[in-house]
């Protein structure tokens, strides 16, 4: 079997840096300021993602909203396919109840994750409006998805992963696109 192999680096951590301070400004002009607003990142990349999200929130309105983190897990339709699910543990030190809760995730792709987050979220409360903030939007929806806020749009094909790249889980913050390896 081949490996994957890397095809292009289409975002550098200045990038990245760029499109988190956008969409920082575009949460706040959207909910006219950020009191109110609380960000919850999916749990991996999506929780990495949220604090500096946050962080760009704050250097703009000089308050930093509440983040938390959502383990979709067992709110996935996959997860009776899976061997064994992976459990991470959400940790929302906030009630989710009459906030603009702001989901935070890497990829959207199908748009399967983001319903699980969904259901996930409404088991704990009912937020005033659920937003949705992706580093990158790929395309190919299975789902009728669709994000608030995106750093950027990549076409790809379904031969190919867009990889977000992230420390600490990571060496370097970037977003990558690889080929899958063929059977």
């Amino acid at each position: 079997m081949e490996q994957a192999t890397l095809k292009a680096q289409i975002m550098d951590e200045q990038a990245m840096s760029r499109a988190l301070t956008r969409i920082a400004h575009e949460i706040i002009e959207r909910n006219e300021g950020a009191q109110g607003v609380a960000l919850v990142g999916i749990v991996r990349r999506g929780a990495a993602i949220a604090p500096l999200l946050a962080d760009e929130i704050e250097k703009i309105e000089g308050i930093r909203p509440p983040v938390g983190t959502l383990d979709v897990s067992f709110y996935r339709d996959d997860v009776s396919r899976r061997i064994a699910p992976v459990e991470f543990g959400t940790d929302i030190p906030f009630g989710v109840d009459e906030r603009d809760i702001v989901l935070v995730d890497d990829v959207l792709y199908t748009g399967r994750t983001i319903r699980a987050a969904l259901d996930a979220l409404i088991d704990l409360g009912r937020p005033r409006t659920v937003q949705l903030a992706v580093m990158i939007d790929r395309g190919h929806r299975e789902l009728p998805i669709r994000a608030d806020y995106v750093g950027k749009n990549v076409p790809s094909s379904h031969e190919e992963d867009v990889r977000v790249l992230l420390r600490p889980y990571d060496e370097a913050n970037s977003v990558e696109i690889w080929t899958k390896p063929t059977d």
